[in-house]
């Protein structure tokens, strides 16, 4: 064995490769999906609320899994509060509910062990994720040759980023915003969500607390431009 091979990173790429030549390096073999081995990438799709992430979310599962290859839909604190993902336009998938002390490596590694192929992840609501589910996704994406797309806002109600938000931002393949323009109640582009209680923007508080854009909630959000976002100003219908 040269110098190289020994150097080169285990393969953990799932199913095995078996004997194939190209084993060492994983150079040139296909998955059972079809593609080639170390072509995964992480992918992080993000924008503010209303534009249609977790329907983006559902489209990407459906896309590769009409193709032939077999996902896990993840998902974390959802507007439904329940294992799912769901969007305002009606559409509802059921979902893995990723908890602070789950380890996705070791949730792909499980249903490996089922005897179920896992070619890649849909992560909804991947802001409200942990750090370290980030740097789990990463792994899953270079050690495992799971691909990986994450879905979620970059920004809280303060305009700051949430913390797995600025980890994608730093380790993803490539980063999109949805195309989906939102729109403020002034008619400019939305920016940053504003967190609404009793009528006023809020400023302070837990930087998650869940809502909706429903003018009806509790406490609710709403899509601001930067101008209005700074003033508070909620427009004619608050």
């Amino acid at each position: 064995m040269t110098d190289d091979a020994a150097a080169a990173p285990t393969c953990l790429a799932h199913p095995p490769l078996g004997d194939h030549p190209a084993h060492a390096h994983c150079t040139g073999v296909h998955g059972v999906d079809g593609r080639p081995l170390h072509a995964a990438a992480l992918k992080f799709f993000w924008g503010p609320m209303d534009c249609g992430k977790s329907t983006m979310a559902l489209q990407m599962n459906y896309n590769h899994a009409r193709q032939g290859r077999r996902g896990l839909v993840t998902t974390r604190i959802d507007r439904s509060l329940g294992p799912q993902v769901t969007t305002r336009i009606g559409l509802a998938h059921s979902a893995i509910e990723v908890t602070e002390e789950m380890d996705l490596r070791a949730l792909v590694r499980g249903r490996w062990a089922e005897g179920v192929r896992v070619d890649y992840l849909i992560c909804d609501e991947a802001c409200f994720y942990t750090v370290d589910h980030v740097e789990q996704m990463a792994e899953l994406v270079d050690d495992y040759d799971v691909d990986v797309f994450a879905f979620g806002l970059a920004t809280d109600f303060r305009s700051d980023m949430f913390p797995a938000a600025r980890r994608l931002f730093e380790l993803a393949d490539s980063v999109a915003r949805i195309q989906v323009e939102v729109l403020c109640w002034c008619g400019r582009e939305g920016l940053l969500n504003a967190r609404v209680v009793d009528g006023r923007v809020v400023r302070e508080g837990a930087q998650v607390v869940i809502g909706d854009t429903v003018d009806t909630a509790q406490v609710r959000y709403q899509v601001l431009c930067r101008r209005h976002y700074r003033s508070g100003d909620l427009g004619p219908r608050a």
